[in-house]
């Protein structure tokens, strides 16, 4: 695996700067026939110098970071070349030519994980960070990327090991007659795997929010005033509005960010009784917004609620307050003016994603299932603890302990592997 790899590891186009990496093999070696640098290369160090392309020559710099002391545990070297599509093309076509070859998609990281410098999880966690299109996203991936998931599912199998370890004791010293005490301690460490997992699990929600955004319907009778509220909380002209009921026939759609949470908003058409085919069309489009969203803000009129989802949150907004003022809502507002825009935001965020922490998120459906599966398996193994034969109980324990290692890559199987670094781009 120790054979050189490079490829460019910043993005395409015009910049300032653009980088190609080498790691592995003999990369200093490379370097010294492409920098012009003659002396010692102390690691972690830029060297300023004429980068040799072979057909061209540019100005750059240089910096060598030493195994295992770098991103992937291997020999890696930095060049750091203008930015512009054909020098960095040029400088990677070199290190080719003097022995390098190409590296794949997400094949640094993968190196970092199977030298042991980071854990599965983390490279997920970073990868979700670099495909992130929310501060959210961001920080959940930080998290993933600092070890907190991985953290928690070695704590995790700490008690589990804990619990087979005392099986293991029954089993070879019967003699001792520990069984019933013991038993006592098992049950009690699985109570608190139970309980960990089963707030972790409770995270999905909240990871699926972070990655994919709160979905949110603007719902209400014909004129309410739904468009004028997209436009003012998009911060531009999104829908068409006027005083003519029954304007919007489709749905409009628009996002903002609210704490760094991305709120997928939906202008939904006006909900009546219509003989107009396009118009009930609309309205029916509504309805399955409606049962789709996250959180829905609902116009308030003289007309009687509708019925909504058991389950979703309902922020009820008293609208036009620059026109007249109701005081049976959550909210008054003024598209107009702005007047309470800021609040509906707050119960936004409050009711459509909550509060963020510094625990992991389950942003991904494979540690979701991993730890579902981890936590029956820990609830199958307390149901019978107290009865069954140490045998039976202590594979349920075994069960969870492997499945808790699929999450951190220790007992990941090679296709998993392969289909999530697949995702990475080449040169990450």
């Amino acid at each position: 695996m120790n054979d050189l790899i490079s490829a460019i590891a910043t993005g395409s186009g015009a910049a300032g700067v653009a980088i190609v990496r080498m790691s592995g093999g003999d990369a200093l070696g490379v370097a010294r026939k492409m920098f012009s640098h003659k002396g010692d290369y102390f690691p972690n160090m830029m060297y300023p110098g004429v980068i040799d392309a072979g057909a061209f020559r540019d100005f750059g710099m240089c910096v060598y970071f030493r195994a295992p002391k770098s991103f992937t545990g291997e020999d890696v070297v930095e060049l750091h070349c203008h930015g512009g599509t054909e020098i960095a093309r040029g400088v990677l076509r070199r290190t080719l030519e003097l022995g390098a070859r190409l590296a794949e998609r997400g094949e640094f990281t993968r190196r970092a994980y199977l030298n042991g410098k980071l854990s599965l999880s983390a490279a997920e966690g970073l990868g979700e960070m670099i495909a992130a299109s929310s501060e959210a996203q961001v920080r959940a991936g930080y998290l993933l990327y600092s070890e907190k998931l991985t953290q928690l599912g070695a704590r995790l199998q700490g008690k589990l090991t804990e619990c087979l370890a005392q099986v293991d004791a029954d089993l070879d010293y019967p003699e001792e007659d520990l069984d019933a005490d013991s038993r006592g301690m098992i049950a009690a460490r699985l109570d608190e795997a139970e309980g960990e997992l089963a707030a972790l699990v409770g995270q999905y929600a909240a990871g699926k929010k972070i990655r994919s955004g709160v979905r949110v319907a603007l719902v209400g009778a014909p004129n309410a005033g739904k468009s004028s509220l997209l436009n003012a909380l998009l911060g531009y002209e999104r829908a068409i509005v006027s005083d003519v009921p029954g304007t919007t026939r489709d749905l409009n759609e628009g996002t903002i960010s609210i704490e760094g949470v991305n709120f997928l908003l939906t202008d939904t058409a006006g909900l009546r009784e219509s003989e107009d085919k396009v118009e009930r069309e609309g309205v029916r489009r509504a309805r399955e917004a409606i049962r789709g969203a996250d959180v829905i803000v609902w116009l308030k009129d003289e007309a009687p609620a509708p019925e909504f989802p058991a389950g979703t949150p309902v922020i009820t907004v008293g609208a036009k307050s620059d026109l007249t003022r109701r005081g049976d809502c959550d909210v008054v507002l003024s598209s107009r003016t702005g007047e309470g825009l800021e609040d509906l935001k707050k119960m936004l965020y409050e009711k459509g994603f909550g509060r963020e922490n510094d625990n992991a998120f389950l942003l991904s459906e494979r540690h979701y299932r991993a730890a579902q599966e981890a936590l029956e398996a820990v609830r199958a193994a307390r149901e019978s603890v107290r009865s069954a034969p140490n045998e039976l109980y202590a594979e349920d324990i075994r069960r969870a302990w492997r499945i808790l290692g699929v999450i951190s890559g220790e007992t990941a199987n090679e296709r998993v592997i392969d289909e999530i670094f697949s995702k990475f781009c080449v040169g990450k």
